[in-house]
């Protein structure tokens, strides 16, 4: 789900060689990705597990976007475990780390 929308990083590779650093994807609907880095906003702010991935990201030194893309493919993995699952979300559920 995560990459039908457009959230792993990627590099641009030819064989062995690496150029510049990886990316977000953006393979898929834009509209969606604006809605779910909306959530991911949110999320790093008022989540208590997803403001604690931000927080730790900005302390190893990556960029507060490059942060924020791993928030919001943190929500779309908790929005599709709910789906899956056909629980309600539960912020005390055992996270691994």
């Amino acid at each position: 789900l995560a990459a039908y929308l457009g959230l792993v990083p990627v590099r641009r590779q030819s064989g062995t060689s690496l150029r510049g650093r990886s990316r977000m994807s953006k393979a898929g609907p834009a509209d969606v990705r604006a809605k779910v880095y909306m959530a991911g906003v949110v999320a790093s702010k008022h989540n208590p597990h997803v403001r604690a991935l931000y927080q730790r990201l900005l302390a190893a030194g990556k960029t507060k976007m490059s942060a924020l893309g791993a928030c919001m493919r943190k929500v779309v993995h908790l929005c599709f475990g709910v789906l899956k699952t056909r629980q309600p979300y539960r912020p005390d559920y055992a996270f691994s780390t």
